[in-house]
């Protein structure tokens, strides 16, 4: 042990110690931090199928590889950052003995190998991970970057500190190696045996790289120590918990239902509910739950959620990955003074720090986090708020961001417990809701129809459908209709088709007909929890008396809404309703299959099918709407944005009933997308869908870039086209284009803009 190693070896202690003690204060302060966040008790088990998902996230990557030319080299990286952690921990004892190794394990080849492939896997995963930022680096236009927004600096560090970690690996072996240390065979140093080859035997030099190695790490937890919002660092950590954490404890990702009210970690009731003390929704950073903090701590900003976001590739305000940003930064500048006790009521006055005067109640607490405490969480620039409201209310629930990030961040929860406060508490959201609103309050649906024309659909069919008269008998299936099935004119043709289609196959179904209401999914995305709550209980309520004679495995309802779908099947269990709910397509599917439905005339139509994002994404049925497609004989086109990355339609989110006032319309980017395969229909298997793509259709038709000939429909009708084709009725003089086979009356849909669909809001209702 030399001068050199000993003035090495000392340097590495001493700052060592240091770092390391930062490191464990911050680690310290982290946790207290992320426990300000409101309790949550639904995330503590079970705990086999919740290390289950953990273990197979990160050894597999499963959602890392989600992006296959990334996924492979940041598993890499991460290996050589868990393993390496060994390497690293030697290296305290090879900078005084440049000998030194492991006990046991240095005397084994394989060992070797492993150290061998964890430095070549970290120096080329993290080269590898540069170079991908750099061909995606926000330079280019159009937002095309995921990576616009993030902090490149903290990510060059990042992957500088790997590469130098996995040199120093190799350094020290290579130098091991030139002084015949071990007798490692080759093919267990097939690169640190040549290497060393080269050098001459130099204690000092492995000493040096030992010491080089020890530096970066050390560099990085002194700079990670200062920075509790790095998380591209950060979640080396924290990602751990947050995927064990993760909302669903099958491993599935957070959507499909929504996450309830929750207040002081049990679901919220309204009938008990005190405003003075319960949490409504997120009106402030301390209201959203601590696996929220844990969500805005974890966020590494790699954009993939932006990537997808429709509102961002269409120029909204709205990035999935800059509002977490905003939010973890927002909390962890707050936290000093929430740490100290401070806390306002909903008037804004403080309750929390005591005190006769406000030096003697602020005393020992950050002036910037006083400051912080000031800001509202919802506010434009004026307000200096941390969300703009643009920001909020530009979502459309699609549920890609939640469905890309490889961390397990939950979006869309976080979105709307904002909405919820927004609209409940502050009465503060765009006015086209007002309409939408009232409607559903006062009619039981957001078109402001009477529930007695909720049959009126049935009329144009040669057969008589079956309504519900207090027995439900031998019936298979509640056909529930939804609002839009029953009201929006383009919608009621996939209904009658659906339930001729039923008819032909002799499937016994029954509908409700004025008894049914909303299912209440616009409320509940747009923040209105109590109309959400007071609708999904009348329909249980209905539902269950319904099914009072049957087995509730034998509860099935068949509905064509994906939305409505998404509803009953996975909200209103919740309520108490447990019911076995198919969507249309999975049952005509089912139907064709047992050659009930048999196909007789092929379509000779190109097809493009766009995925409706609640009834894909949030519900995994990608397969049966293109079965049926391909059954009707049609030629099927993909769209590039398809299945898990399918482009939303706009509708998500009640942006239904909200004008698209920023930025190029979703679904006219959509219709671009889905005109690019050259198709001369457009399949989906959404009311909402269809409406927003036929309006993007005729936008286009309008511009001139689309034929005149392109219609969207149903994957129903297509189906029924296929199994019973019509002969079109003559086009009388003067009258529309005469549409596809599919429709029931021969004629294609007619856009909004030319005969608006339901019924017009009040000219109060608009202001």
């Amino acid at each position: 042990m030399g001068a050199v190693q000993l003035t090495l070896g000392g340097i590495a202690v001493a700052i060592s110690v240091v770092a390391w003690t930062m490191f464990v204060l911050t680690i310290m302060r982290m946790v207290k931090t992320i426990r300000l966040g409101q309790p949550d008790s639904t995330r503590n088990g079970p705990f086999v199928p919740r290390m289950k998902t953990l273990i197979k996230e990160f050894a597999a990557h499963t959602r890392m590889n989600k992006l296959r030319h990334v996924g492979p080299w940041h598993w890499l990286v991460m290996w050589g950052f868990l393993i390496g952690s060994l390497a690293l921990f030697e290296a305290y004892g090879e900078v005084f003995v440049p000998t030194w190794g492991w006990p046991i394990l240095d005397d084994i080849a394989v060992w070797h190998l492993l150290m061998e492939l964890l430095g070549i896997g970290t120096v080329a995963g993290g080269i590898a991970l540069a170079i991908i930022r750099q061909l995606n680096n926000p330079r280019r236009p159009d937002r095309q970057s995921r990576f616009a927004g993030s902090n490149f600096a903290w990510a060059y560090f990042v992957e500088a500190v790997v590469i130098i970690e996995g040199i120093g690996i190799l350094g020290v072996r290579a130098g091991k190696a030139a002084m015949g240390v071990h007798e490692v065979p080759t093919w267990a140093a097939f690169v640190s045996n040549p290497i060393g080859d080269l050098l001459p035997a130099s204690a000092t030099f492995v000493s040096v790289m030992a010491f080089i190695k020890l530096m970066s790490a050390v560099v990085w937890l002194i700079v990670v120590s200062k920075n509790m919002t790095m998380g591209i660092a950060w979640h080396r950590f924290s990602a751990f918990f947050n995927i064990y954490f993760k909302r669903e404890d099958d491993g599935g990702v957070a959507l499909g239902r929504l996450k309830p009210m929750m207040s002081e970690g049990k679901p919220l009731d309204f009938e008990e509910a005190d405003p003075e003390k319960d949490v409504f929704g997120a009106g402030q950073i301390e209201d959203f739950s601590w696996k929220g903090w844990l969500d805005f701590s974890t966020c590494t900003e790699c954009g993939r959620c932006q990537s997808q976001c429709p509102a961002w590739n269409t120029g909204k305000p709205l990035s999935p990955k800059l509002l977490i940003t905003q939010l973890r930064d927002h909390a962890y500048a707050k936290a000093p003074y929430l740490l100290a006790g401070g806390k306002k009521d909903m008037t804004g006055e403080e309750i929390g720090l005591k005190g006769e005067t406000e030096e003697e109640r602020h005393a020992g607490i950050d002036v910037l986090a006083l400051a912080e405490a000031e800001r509202p969480l919802i506010g434009g620039p004026d307000e200096l708020g941390v969300i703009d409201p643009e920001v909020l209310w530009s979502c459309t629930n699609c549920g890609a961001c939640v469905e890309q990030c490889p961390v397990d961040i939950e979006h869309v929860d976080h979105i709307v417990d904002m909405r919820r406060y927004q609209v409940m508490i502050e009465s503060n959201f765009p006015t086209e809701l007002n309409g939408m609103f009232k409607n559903l309050e006062n009619k039981g649906n957001p078109w402001g129809q009477n529930a007695k024309d909720r049959l009126q659909w049935t009329e144009d069919l040669d057969f008589e459908v079956p309504v519900f008269d207090g027995e439900f008998g031998d019936t298979e299936y509640l056909f529930w209709v939804g609002c839009a099935g029953a009201f929006e004119d383009r919608a009621k043709k996939t209904t009658r088709a659906v339930a001729e289609l039923l008819h032909m196959a002799d499937v016994k179904y029954t509908v409700l007909g004025p008894e049914e209401t909303c299912s209440g999914d616009p409320a509940r995305r747009a923040g209105n929890e109590f109309v959400f709550q007071m609708l999904a209980q009348q329909n249980v309520e209905v539902l269950n008396s319904v099914f009072s004679d049957t087995e509730p495995l034998k509860r099935k309802v068949v509905v064509t809404c994906a939305h409505c779908f998404n509803t009953l099947a996975n909200e209103y269990p919740e309520l108490g309703g447990q019911y076995e709910v198919v969507h249309h397509t999975q049952l005509l599917n089912r139907l064709v299959r047992e050659k009930r439905l048999v196909p007789v005339a092929p379509i000779a139509d190109d097809v493009t099918y766009h995925d409706p994002c609640f009834l894909g994404r949030h519900n995994k049925v990608y397969d049966a709407p293109r079965e049926l497609v391909g059954a009707s004989g049609a030629q099927f086109r993909e769209m590039p944005r398809h299945g898990d990355r399918s482009m939303c339609c706009g509708a998500g989110g009640a942006r239904m009933w909200m004008e698209e006032k920023i930025g190029k319309r979703i679904n006219v980017d959509r219709v671009d997308e889905a005109l690019g395969t050259a198709p001369s229909k457009i399949a989906t298997g959404c009311p909402f869908c269809r409406v927003m793509l036929t309006d993007g259709v005729t936008s286009r038709q309008n511009d001139g870039l689309a034929s005149e000939n392109v219609e969207v429909v149903d994957v129903a009708q297509l189906l029924l086209s296929s199994v019973k084709r019509k002969p079109a009725k003559p086009t009388p003089v003067g009258a529309p284009e005469i549409g596809g086979e599919a429709e029931a009356d021969g004629r294609a849909d007619v856009p909004t803009d030319e005969a608006p669909s339901g019924t017009p809001q009040a000219e109060e209702d608009k202001a």
